[in-house]
C-alpha cells in the first residue's frame, strides 16, 4: 500500500518559508541541501521526525506562479495540516502575528481555519470537533 513520504508546497522565498514553517508552525528541518541556486529543503512534524516530509519547493517553474495566484485569489488552501485544537492553534498563531484568511469554523465533525503562510499559500488547519 502506498504511503506519503514527501509532499510539496511551492514557496516564493525558501528562507522566508523556512522561518515561517519552523518558527511559527513548529516544524523542524529534516533536509537543507544546496542544489544550485535553490535548496532541497524539507521539514517534518516535531512529533513525527521520521514521518512524511514537506518540501518547501521553489516556485521557479513558469506554471507555478499562476497556479499559486489563482488558488490564493479564490481562497483555496494548497494543503491541510492536522492540529489537536484549531481554536488553540489559531490563538497561538495569531499571537505570533500570523494572518488568517478564515477564522476557526465548525464544519460538523471538524473545525477548520485557513492561514496565510507569507510565501504565497493559504494553509488549512483542521481538528476533530470538540
Amino acid at each position: 500500500m502506498p504511503r506519503i513520504q514527501l509532499t510539496s508546497v511551492h514557496v516564493d522565498d525558501q528562507e522566508k518559508a523556512l522561518r515561517f514553517y519552523t518558527d511559527a508552525l513548529g516544524f523542524v528541518v529534516k533536509n537543507d541541501i544546496p542544489v544550485g541556486a535553490a535548496r532541497w529543503l524539507t521539514v517534518v512534524s516535531a512529533e513525527e521526525p521520521d514521518g512524511p516530509e514537506l518540501v518547501l519547493e521553489p516556485a521557479a517553474h513558469p506554471a507555478v506562479g499562476p497556479y499559486m495566484q489563482a488558488l490564493h485569489a479564490d481562497r483555496i488552501p494548497v494543503t491541510s495540516f492536522a492540529v489537536d485544537d484549531v481554536a488553540a492553534e489559531h490563538e497561538r498563531l495569531t499571537a505570533l502575528g500570523v494572518e488568517f484568511a478564515q477564522e476557526p469554523l465548525s464544519m460538523g465533525p471538524v473545525t477548520t481555519a485557513v492561514l496565510d503562510d507569507t510565501c504565497g499559500n493559504l494553509i488549512q488547519i483542521v481538528s476533530a470537533a470538540t
